[in-house]
């Protein structure tokens, strides 16, 4: 069970029952003045208890209707919690549905008696799959013939769900009890590929072979998915990084798509990375892993080299579109330093925009940067919209005249004036996609479509995509050519298949040139490749396809890769600079933070972590 945080309470509670059980069972226990779940990770006997049987409370009750969590899930669990140091009750219990938490063993019962109905099972001839290109079938080939793990190094819109699809197929084919986890980085990728999935395997295995698992989801339906696959009777599990964590006695394959993305990193509580995670699970569980992407992270890259060279995965590699003809866009660059001041877009892309509006044609406008303005400023003194309780600054939102943080979450109402001096002029600087939406619509006020009707402008980001089926319906609207600009963030920048865009233009990237962060530069370049991918995904139009980038360091190396869509070169040059600076993969890096009541005694931990570590070094 998780024990309060900041307490002297830590590691496996002791608990009795007069009946035997197995570890892995799922019990409720009495913990101070309430009922909370729990799990039995180990059992004692009476000789080795370190008080008598009448000082230990009794178990509350069995929840019997559920099986015992299996072996390897508890060893995955165990490990996550040493590997990342966070106590086993709070990875344990986090990896649990919420409302299994809640559910006294009578509500339990309860709810299992309501058995889903059976579906229908229909016949479902192979001759209706797409035709396979000669790269899916010889990487397909590759899988079936080797352990892994696998790399599937594959260009945007190469194809590489459909080999995602194929193995699973082939899995569930030979095996009637094998299940197969999938993974995506982000929710709003999810819909998507869960109805990919249903359709091929809804039919083949019913209804109930296919269920999605991520945080998007109401507790019910989390419940219901996480029994599904605890039982066995989801065949294929969709999720995103919780997923990792889904109980799966039978799982034989794991697949993680786009797996350089950063979002498979838990930033809050226990920090995982369910991508390493998905390795160590599959080695755990002797299930195959497979890793997908068009811009792989450097560790995967780097771990995908020759087994003669030390390499520890193996590369499939995709290079091309599917399609005859298919071609990557274009790239193009525009030198901001020869654009007049303050200008956002520049001539020629403005110019590029509209005439594939007027083509009947899609374009799509990226910025990482939802909200209005990143800041609002006073021109009279030096206040800025900074957040009160951490170090961000509030972001404006002009849709509901508020500022936000989106850190820690502080949201308050614009003020009317300067909360220092009073001044009333306080204005937004710098843009962000609210902004971004508006000042392009200024911009296209007379252009018209082929049918003579006004451009049609839309936004997606996690702003316009709060309320539920916000961003299934907006993306409906983009599918069905309802959209012409499509501006957004990286919600729209990479997996999904949009059909009619022919251009894609990202206004301001040089932010990450320069950080801070050493992998900055290794996620902007996937990052635009990605949103590059956007673009004339339709055979019919790649050829005509364009990636615009507007920036201010042209002659950046970065830009010289991705105008080749040349990854490996840029991996090689990334790999060679952390190699001379001694960071990973070459070398393991560890994050200490301190949690406590007070921040005097944060700190001092950290001193003397500090001091530690530092006598640690050799001399």
């Amino acid at each position: 069970m998780q024990t309060p945080a900041h307490s002297a309470i830590a590691g496996p509670l002791t608990y009795q029952s007069e009946l035997p059980l197995t570890a892995g069972t799922l019990v409720r226990v009495p913990f101070s003045t309430r009922e909370v779940l729990g799990v039995v990770w180990d059992t004692l006997e009476a000789a080795k208890l370190d008080r008598t049987e009448s000082e230990i409370r009794a178990v509350g009750a069995v929840l019997d209707g559920v099986a015992p969590l299996p072996v390897a899930w508890r060893q995955l669990v165990q490990f996550a919690a040493g590997y990342y140091q966070r106590s086993l009750g709070e990875v344990a219990l986090a990896a649990l549905p919420p409302q299994l938490r809640d559910l006294s063993a009578a509500q339990l019962a309860r709810r299992l008696k309501r058995a889903p109905a059976a579906t229908s099972v229909d016949a479902v001839v192979d001759s209706d799959l797409i035709a396979l290109s000669e790269e899916q079938i010889r990487a397909i080939a590759q899988f079936d013939a080797q352990s892994g793990p696998f790399l599937l190094f594959g260009a945007t819109g190469s194809g590489k769900t459909e080999v995602y699809l194929r193995c699973v197929q082939a899995l569930l084919e030979v095996d009637a009890n094998a299940q197969a986890l999938v993974m995506v980085p982000e929710i709003n990728l999810t819909p998507q590929l869960e109805a990919r999935f249903r359709e091929r395997f809804a039919g083949r295995h019913g209804e109930a072979a296919v269920v999605s698992l991520h945080s998007g989801m109401t507790n019910p339906q989390r419940l219901k998915s996480w029994l599904a696959a605890h039982s066995g009777t989801a065949r294929i599990v969709l999720g995103t990084r919780m997923a990792v964590f889904a109980s799966m006695p039978q799982l034989k394959l794991i697949v993680v798509d786009e797996e350089h993305d950063p979002s498979y990193k838990q930033q809050e509580g226990a920090r995982y990375s369910a991508r390493d995670l998905a390795i160590y699970r599959g080695r755990l569980e002797g299930a195959k892993v497979l890793l997908g992407s068009a811009t792989p992270s450097l560790e995967s890259w780097h771990h995908s080299r020759p087994a003669s060279e030390g390499g520890r995965y193996q590369r499939l590699e995709m290079p091309s579109r599917i399609g005859a003809g298919g071609t990557l866009p274009q790239v193009r660059l525009v030198d901001m330093n020869l654009q007049p001041k303050n200008t956002v877009f520049s001539p020629q892309l403005l110019q590029a925009i509209t005439e594939r509006v007027a083509r009947g044609e899609q374009a799509m406008v990226f910025l990482n940067r939802r909200g209005y303005a990143p800041v609002l400023a006073c021109s009279s003194c030096d206040w800025k919209s900074e957040c009160p309780h951490c170090s961000a600054y509030r972001v404006f939102h002009k849709i509901d005249r508020t500022l936000r943080c989106h850190h820690c979450g502080f949201t308050e109402r614009v003020p009317r004036a300067c909360p220092n001096c009073g001044n009333v002029d306080i204005a937004p600087v710098g843009r962000g996609t609210e902004r971004l939406e508006e000042h392009l619509a200024e911009l296209l006020t007379d252009v018209r479509r082929p049918d003579g009707t006004l451009a049609r402008i839309a936004r997606i980001d996690a702003d316009s995509t709060r309320l539920k089926g916000a961003l299934e319906a907006q993306l409906a609207q983009v599918h069905a050519g309802e959209v012409d600009v499509l501006v957004g963030t990286q919600m729209i920048a990479k997996g999904h298949d949009f059909r009619a865009i022919t251009l894609v233009a990202a206004v301001n990237p040089d932010g990450a040139l320069f950080s801070a962060d050493f992998r900055a530069p290794e996620r902007l370049f996937g990052l635009l490749m990605q949103a590059a991918g956007r673009a004339g995904r339709d055979a019919a139009h790649s050829a005509a396809s364009e990636m615009w980038i507007q920036t201010m360091h042209p002659q950046h190396p970065m830009f010289a890769a991705l105008r080749r869509h040349d990854y490996p070169a840029f991996a090689a040059d990334q790999l060679r600079e952390r190699e001379q600076a001694g960071l990973p993969p070459f070398s393991h890096a560890a994050l200490v933070r301190a949690e406590a009541r007070t921040q005097e005694v944060a700190q001092g931990f950290l001193n003397a972590a500090s001091a530690t570590a530092a006598a640690l070094q050799p001399a």
